[in-house]
């Protein structure tokens, strides 16, 4: 009876250990150090999507003693407040917003285990902190900057918010934010480029080659966007680009015909529009 008692408290043990090692290795494991000042920050740290994120809240701590931070449990929004920082983050959004600013990530915020994850690359950026992939020790290095990120009323240009959010409005209001995003990188990207005006502006009431955007005939380009439209507009002045050559975009299922359709190499569809180089 001992020995039976004996074998089955050993057999319940040895399987409580290979239900832990079993849960701990299905767990996300951070392969990257991430060092602020020199020294490991122990905040969490996950490595999602080739994305390394850290749990904003000790982060924030650690970049600044006096952050204070509060989570939101209904919006799911956990915000940052110090003298220099105002952040909001909330979960399943791709973006922070920091002084007004709108960083953007393709692996989204999220929430795990009451901590709130977001990509460290961002987070080291609201901060004004200067941060390096360090190779040898396969870690972030980050040195304490300002204290955060300069404001969006003194990065953005009022009249570049103005008529980038208002074209991605008119052509792609109702396609998702990356959609959008890719309307203004098409902007933007034939702004940079020698064969087109050189400003916002320009490029969208471009006539060289006819109307370029329907919008600026049918009036719609006057319609005050949307609050995803300005939130794209702003992630693209920011410098995120899908793709820093597309020029062109057209629903093809509209418009088969079309010169674009025949004579431009496709980059990819995202939501209604076909995107061109």
């Amino acid at each position: 009876m001992k020995k039976a008692l004996s074998f089955s408290l050993v057999f319940m043990l040895l399987l409580s250990c290979f239900s832990m090692t079993a849960f701990a290795s299905a767990e996300p494991r951070a392969s990257v150090g991430v060092y602020i000042n020199e020294q490991a920050f122990w905040g969490g740290v996950i490595v999602k999507d080739a994305t390394t994120f850290v749990g904003i809240r000790k982060f924030a701590t650690s970049m600044d003693s006096s952050a204070r931070v509060s989570y939101n449990s209904s919006t799911k929004t956990l915000t940052v407040s110090s003298n220099k920082l105002y952040l909001t983050a909330r979960d399943g959004q791709n973006y922070i917003v920091a002084n007004g600013r709108y960083l953007y990530t393709e692996s989204p915020i999220f929430l795990r285990s009451g901590t709130m994850y977001a990509p460290v690359l961002l987070m080291a950026k609201a901060f004004g902190a200067k941060i390096r992939w360090d190779s040898p020790t396969h870690s972030f290095r980050i040195t304490r900057g300002t204290g955060g990120i300069v404001s969006g009323d003194s990065f953005y240009r009022e009249d570049e918010v103005y008529w980038l959010s208002r074209i991605i409005n008119a052509e792609s209001g109702g396609e998702p934010l990356k959609g959008k995003i890719a309307v203004g990188n098409v902007i933007l990207n034939r702004r940079d480029h020698s064969y087109f005006p050189n400003t916002i502006y320009g490029v969208i009431f471009d006539k060289k080659n006819g109307v370029q955007f329907s919008p600026t005939q049918n009036g719609m380009i006057y319609k005050a966007p949307n609050s995803q439209s300005i939130i794209a507009a702003k992630i693209c002045l920011e410098g995120y680009s899908i793709n820093d050559e597309i020029l062109y975009f057209v629903n093809a299922s509209l418009v088969p015909n079309s010169w674009v359709v025949k004579n431009r190499p496709l980059y990819a569809k995202i939501g209604n529009h076909s995107f061109y180089y």
